[in-house]
């Protein structure tokens, strides 16, 4: 069947025909596609179209779809039993494998999605400390759970004010919301509130409101702060996490943060998330401590062979670096691409992690993002998806680069957009 029929179809069982709102295309035109396989960096549709996917499920594909060594990992452990709801040895395997990577946590709890991962961080954050407040950033998505549904109002800080219908307002009254970028705004917070903070959570590098590149000298602030007033600080790197690096963007920054909370590629696709943290913190939760976290599909078996897989392929010397070329060679060719057209555009990049901002400099905070170009970005996007190019079908999300492209892949969508940017003049 044609996508536009599973679409119809979709329409009369799914809300808004989707099972996760950004998938139903409402901030670019025309109707979402339906796709049938995927290998690599390609897909196709319901229809037989082949796409170069920038996309990748939202991240967690760094291998490209179908990696045959994930697959056959996964399949194994199929075989074995797709849930126990009991210890094995998979998860004790990945868990040892997370943390060779990251050293400067004792300890992790597997999940079943980042949200999940963060909601639980937040909790024994606040266990933890006997604290209520927890500070987050403007333009910082940490997935939906209902406290952190927040938006900021006017002046340096706003407690309490839902941006979901179906969230009380007391739900969010002991999260504070502050300016990303801003020194002085973090700074006053703390020296206001600083001993009532149970926690700071941060993207390191924000890229759910587009790609929010952060200053070094911000970031050491998050921590100096936090440490001086006895709050933890929490990176949220469900995102960053194995993907700008072997050890995230902690690692890359050189910052330790107390907490935490990753996904995507430690799932190999599969759904996943976990929080981590050092022996002292991790002894609060259950069993061992008061706070309580549980899941029945936590440490799922297909899961963490396919993580455990995809940790083994990415550790192996030089695969970052060739990440890293690559993503270079694209926003070099994109960049040229929309100088060539007169068009302004700047492409900002963290090593896999790329985004095109249709505006002369990158924004470093989510008010310094020009809301008028998302036009011109589903504009792109209508006409790339005619060309074989997929992206994400919203410009407030971010790209991602994988092993599986190639620099024909890399061409081809250089020639793709530039066509395209040619076309509009």
């Amino acid at each position: 069947m044609s996508n536009n029929t599973w679409w119809q179809r979709a329409e009369k069982v799914l809300p808004g025909g989707v099972n996760s709102p950004v998938r139903a295309f409402k901030s670019v035109p025309g109707d979402p596609l339906f796709f049938q396989k995927a290998s690599g960096c390609k897909f196709t549709d319901e229809d037989g179209k082949n796409y170069i996917d920038w996309c990748l499920s939202w991240g967690p594909m760094i291998l490209g779809h179908a990696d045959p060594d994930v697959a056959a990992a996964a399949l194994e452990a199929i075989s074995e039993g797709t849930s126990f709801g009991a210890p094995s040895r998979r998860e004790v395997l990945l868990a040892e494998a997370f943390l060779e990577r990251l050293p400067l946590f004792d300890q992790v709890r597997f999940v079943s999605s980042g949200t999940e991962a963060v909601m639980s961080a937040i909790r024994l954050a606040r266990g933890f400390t006997g604290r209520d407040t927890i500070v987050k950033f403007a333009g910082c998505y940490h997935g939906h759970v209902d406290h952190l549904l927040v938006e900021a109002g006017s002046g340096l800080a706003t407690f309490g004010t839902p941006s979901s219908g179906g969230v009380p307002a007391d739900f969010s009254h002991h999260t504070a919301v502050l300016p990303l970028d801003d020194d002085e705004a973090l700074e006053a917070f703390f020296a206001q509130n600083g001993d009532s903070t149970a926690a700071l959570i941060v993207e390191p590098f924000p890229a759910n409101a587009g790609l929010l590149v952060q200053r070094q000298e911000f970031l050491e602030k998050c921590r100096e702060l936090t440490t001086r007033h006895g709050a933890l600080l929490i990176f949220d790197e469900v995102i960053t996490g194995f993907r700008v690096g072997r050890g995230g963007a902690a690692e890359l920054l050189g910052i330790t943060p107390d907490l935490g909370t990753y996904g995507k590629i430690i799932g190999g696709g599969f759904p996943v998330g976990a929080y981590a943290a050092r022996q002292e913190i991790m002894d609060h939760i259950s069993p061992n401590g008061p706070v309580y976290q549980a899941g029945t599909l936590s440490g799922n078996p297909v899961a963490m062979a396919a993580g455990l897989a995809t940790l083994e392929i990415i550790g192996k010397p030089g695969f970052y670096e060739e990440l890293e070329r690559k993503g270079a060679k694209l926003q070099a060719g994109l960049e040229k691409a929309a100088l060539d057209a007169g068009i302004t555009a700047t492409v900002v990049r963290q090593g896999s992690l790329w985004w095109t901002a249709f505006q002369d400099a990158a924004p470093r905070s989510f008010d310094a993002i020009d809301g008028s170009k998302m036009e011109t970005y589903g504009r792109l996007h209508q006409d790339l998806i005619g060309r074989g190019i997929y992206l994400a079908p919203s410009g407030w999300e971010v790209g991602f680069m994988s092993a599986a492209h190639t620099d024909e892949d890399i061409d081809k969508t250089v020639a793709a957009v530039a066509d395209t940017f040619t076309s509009w003049s």
